[in-house]
Formats: C-alpha cells, structure tokens, sequence
C-alpha cells in the first residue's frame, strides 16, 4: 500500500463508532475537521452492546466481541478512512515548496510568492505591522522625554521642616566641640571664642554671620 502523504499536522478523532480527523495549518493553527466515515463493524458492535444492555447475557458478550472485532480488523478500516479524509482535507490547504509545511490559503499563504508568508512573508502586512510597532516606540520613547523635561518637584520646599546648622565652640586646648559656657567639658579650660560651622567643620570668626566655606548661617 503507498504510504499516505499530509500526516504531520493532523489530530485522530476516530472511536469505535467512526473515523473523523482535524487537519491544521502548519502556520496558525487553524483548520478542517474531515466528514464522519462510520464505522461498519462499530456501529454493529454498538448495536448489540445496546441489546445486551437491555437483555443481558450472550448479547452483551457478543457485543464487545464484536468490539474487539472491530480493534483487530480496524487497521486497515482505519487507514482507508484517513486516506480518503487527507484527500478531503488537501483541497483546503497549500504545501510550500520551500520548507515543505501545509497552510491555510486564507491567512498563511503568500499567492504572489507561491510560498507560505513563513518563507515569503506580505510586504504591505510587514510594512503595516512594523510601522505600528516602530509609532509606538517613538511614542514611548518621546514620552520618556517629556518626563525628564517636566519638573514634577516645583513646588517642593526641600528645606521645610529640615534643622538649620548651628554654630558650635571649640575648645582650643583640646578641640571638644560645645554649644555654650565658659569652660570645655571635656578639659575645663576656659573657652577661646574660637567658632566651628555646625555644616562643615570649618573654623570661622566670631563676628561672621555665615560660613565663609558652606555658606551655613550661624545660628
């Protein structure tokens, strides 16, 4: 027997009953469901299953014999029934000469190429696919840029309810830092009216109001 051509893409829906197959497109996935071809020794086997649940006994025995009959025999039933549903199933898809898969003509075939759009794909269908995806880039990307354009902290106030720096004393003898007093309470020696900015450390004078090196206003 020659061997039957356009068997990857198809799904065996066949029970004892029947035979009935699905073909699908290679591409999308989509496709035909072959008309149901009865089985003839299913559907007696069916039949007498049927009678022996009503009666019971030797018909119930017979039919699923008659089952088992079926499954023996069935193999070559079975190949003629997907042989003349792969005739059926061939007129609605076309086989590209290219890579060799079976598609739908309606969605995956390129009729000015004579190839599957896998191979040949549509211009105007890649030219409208690529422009949308190439418009929704753009417009991302500008409105990255309008982002980093905008100032979304205007009307923040970084410097509400932060701690203005203060001035401290440093002992000259030691270098302990105070806020006040005569005398270092660290060492005891009385105190040189030497400043140190509370921002940065720097040493600034007595009658200065701001730090010459921060800017830090004394407190």
């Amino acid at each position: 027997m020659a061997l039957i051509k356009f068997t990857a893409n198809h799904q065996d829906l066949s029970t004892d009953r029947g035979y009935q197959f699905k073909f699908l497109c290679d591409k999308c996935g989509n496709g035909y469901m072959s008309q149901f071809q009865p089985s003839v020794v299913g559907t007696a086997g069916a039949l007498l299953r049927a009678a022996g649940s009503i009666f019971g006994g030797i018909l119930s025995s017979a039919g699923h014999g008659a089952y088992e009959v079926q499954r023996a025999v069935g193999g070559k039933a079975h190949d003629d029934a997907f042989k003349n549903a792969v005739e059926e199933g061939k007129k609605y898809f076309k086989q590209c000469t290219r890579c060799g898969k079976w598609v739908c003509p309606e969605t995956c075939w390129n009729d000015k190429a004579g190839l599957c759009e896998a191979c040949a794909p549509d211009f105007q269908e890649e030219m409208a696919a690529h422009k949308a995806q190439a418009m929704a880039s753009a417009a991302q990307e500008q409105l990255h840029l309008k982002a980093k354009k905008t100032d979304y902290v205007a009307d923040v106030d970084m410097r509400k309810n932060a701690t203005p720096p203060v001035a401290a004393l440093s002992c000259r003898a030691c270098g302990a830092k105070t806020t006040g007093g005569k005398f270092c309470p660290d060492c005891g020696e009385p105190l040189a009216l030497k400043l140190a900015c509370q921002g940065c450390g720097a040493e600034i004078e007595e009658s200065a109001k701001f730090c010459p090196e921060c800017g830090a206003r004394r407190a």
